[in-house]
Order: C-alpha cells, then structure tokens, then sequence
C-alpha cells in the first residue's frame, strides 16, 4: 500500500479497524474494535481497558509536568518523553494482545492510536496553535503487524485550525444510528466537550471547559485517590456559589466556538482554600456550568445531549448537568453505545477515514479553513 488509490481502495468496502486511546486523565489504554467504512459504523467488536499502574501513571504525568515546563521553548525534555514513550508503548501492545488474542475474533486489519496528549495550546487570532501527542508509531507497528495512523491532530493545527475536538467524525455515525433529530454528544474526559448535530445535518463542535481534570487533580492532591468515585465527595459537599461566578466569568466563556483547551488551562487551583468535600462540589459544578453555557453557544437547542467518557459514572456531575442544561440529558448506555469506548472506537473510524483520504475536520469543529483530512499512515 504505497500509493494514495491503494489507501482508498483498502477501506472502500468495511473492515475491522482497532483504535486506542489514552485520555489526560491518565487511567487507562482504551482499545476497541470496529467494523466501518470510515462514513458509517456497521458493527461493533470487542472493547478493553488496559489500565495504568500507578508507577506508569506517575511516568505520564513526568512526561506532561515536563512539557508544561517546556512549552516549546528550549531542548526538549528527552528523558521523561523516552520513559513516557516506553509507558505507552508498552501498555499499547498490552491492550492490543487484550483486544486481539488467539481466543479473539475478528482479527483488525488496521489501526488508528491517538497517543497520549502532554501539552496543547490553542489558536487564537494570528497565532498557530500546537499540540503534541507522544506514541512511537515504528514500535507500535511492529508490535501490532499492521497498517497504522497516528498523529491525526497536527495537520488540523498546521492549517490554522484548533486541533481539537476530533471526535465529530464518528460522533455524527453514531448519531446517524439513531436516526435524524438534532443532537448533542458531551463528552466528559479530562476536558469537556460537545458535538452538535443541528436540523440542517452540519456539525458544530468545541471545548466548554474542564471535566474530569480539575477535579481528579483537586481529589490526588489531597490523597483521596485518583478521582471522586461516583461523586461521593461532591456529594457530601456545597457549592461555594460566590466562587461558581467568579469561575463563570472567565473570558473563554465569551470567545465563540469553535475553540478547544488544553487539560491545565483550568485546574484544581481555582478550588483553593476550600474543603475537599465543598472544592469538588464547587468544580463539579463549574463543569457542568459550563456544559450548560457552551450549549447556550449553539444557533439551536438541542432535542437531548448524551453523555460519554468517564464522567458519565460521577452521580453528581450528571446531577449537576440534569439541573443546568436545557434539554434532557442520557447515558451514551441509555442510547445503545459504549460510553467508555466511544473515543477509543473514534480513533478507529477516523483511521479509516484517512485511508480513504475522507476529512476528520471541517471549519465549524476545529476552525480549520476547509475540509481536511489527517494522520500519518505507516504501512
């Protein structure tokens, strides 16, 4: 396959495609199968979650407290990117043997890895973004034996536009399942963010705001474990309101979408000086805050949002987002999908995309001038 009409042609007709995915927060690799042609999703293979150790967490946070500090200015950080890269690498070719052993079927015969995302900063008016996802793609191929795509965000970023969310592509198939309605997909990573779907057919997509982030890092910082389970601590605590409006009154919440963030542009020091109880009440409801006002950012409101990614399982986010958002809100379960396989599963279908040269991107999901397709193939 070396050749641009070989790479149509190898996913005209569906195939298996494997995709992986390692989220800001840091928990696991996601694995999931696929069969697709890249425009519509037609079944559905095995999922897995291959998840961190805490010694291999603290070598991907290394890796990202490493590139904060960096922030493409001076020699790069080669020592904790090499051990991060060995991490993910590693714990890939982990989740791919979970996904695909002799007991499994069927067999990809593609694969789409996001990598794992350590800085991001987005454009804004004269200026490129950039963003770096590490993965080594020799190794990886090597290990997994097949074509594979990488790096699907920096062509986006490159053209002008914000890199992020990627997501919309397979978001719109899944919402293609569901029949026409206009709707909204939410999800809930270290970062929130929504795909709509309007009447007319066309996408708009961006980043609300924190998710997961803020309030994983507020609950670690305070020995509490690596995220609020379930929400208990939300949950036995109150929402300091004085500070939900200070928080609310960020500028992001004025700049019209698309726009994307990186994890670290809110963090868990916005809570500071309250009780752990009452920090991840106040940050669980700033996410849902704003949720509710990039929701308000669309020219139509929605029939339903459907909520996927890891914060779907916090009692009190999906509280909060029942009490601030204007339409009803679901489970990605309620509505038939795999809510923590969906990105996972898109890195898959947008693989496929880029074999057959399809756009992953369009002017109102990341601010890209055009249509544009992405990823590095290696085959």
């Amino acid at each position: 396959m070396n050749t641009a009409t070989e790479k149509t042609d190898f996913v005209a007709k569906p195939v298996w495609v494997a995709g992986f995915m390692s989220g800001t927060s840091l928990d696991a690799v996601d694995a999931a199968l696929i069969l697709t042609d890249g425009e519509k999703v037609v079944d559905f293979g095995a999922a897995v979650e291959r998840k961190y150790t805490a010694a291999e967490r603290g070598v991907l946070q290394a890796a990202t407290d490493a590139a904060r500090a960096w922030n493409w200015a001076g020699p790069i950080p080669e020592a904790p990117f090499k051990a991060a890269l060995d991490v993910i690498t590693r714990t890939h070719a982990d989740a791919w043997w979970m996904l695909t052993g002799p007991a499994r079927a069927p067999q990809p015969l593609l694969v789409g890895v996001h990598g794992q995302t350590v800085l991001h900063r987005r454009a804004q008016p004269g200026h490129k973004g950039a963003t770096l996802q590490l993965v080594d793609p020799f190794a990886l191929k090597a290990a997994m034996g097949v074509p594979l795509v990488c790096d699907f965000r920096s062509a986006d970023v490159e053209a002008g536009g914000q890199g992020a969310p990627l997501a919309p592509a397979y978001h719109a198939a899944l919402l293609d399942r569901l029949g026409n309605e206009p709707a909204c997909v939410l999800n809930l990573g270290g970062v929130a963010n929504i795909t709509a779907r309007l009447a007319d057919g066309s996408l708009i997509a961006f980043d609300t705001g924190p998710a997961n982030g803020p309030i994983d890092e507020w609950v670690e910082g305070h020995g509490r474990g690596t995220h609020d389970a379930g929400g208990r601590l939300a949950l036995a605590g109150k929402v300091h309101t004085g500070l939900l409006a200070q928080l609310m009154d960020h500028d992001w919440f004025n700049e019209k979408p698309p726009k994307s963030l990186d994890r670290y542009d809110f963090n868990a020091s916005m809570a500071r000086g309250l009780s752990v109880e009452d920090g991840a009440a106040t940050l669980t409801a700033f996410t849902a805050a704003a949720v509710a006002a990039g929701v308000d950012q669309l020219p139509e409101r929605p029939s339903r949002v459907i909520a996927c990614g890891g914060g779907r399982h916090n009692r009190a986010l999906m509280a909060a987002l029942k009490g601030a958002l204007p339409c009803p809100l679901m489970s990605a379960e309620d509505a038939g999908w795999r809510g923590d396989s969906i990105e996972a599963e898109a890195f898959a279908f947008l693989a496929a995309r880029r074999m057959r040269e399809l756009p992953l991107s369009w002017p109102m999901t990341t601010g890209v001038p055009s249509p544009m397709t992405g990823g590095q193939v290696f085959v």
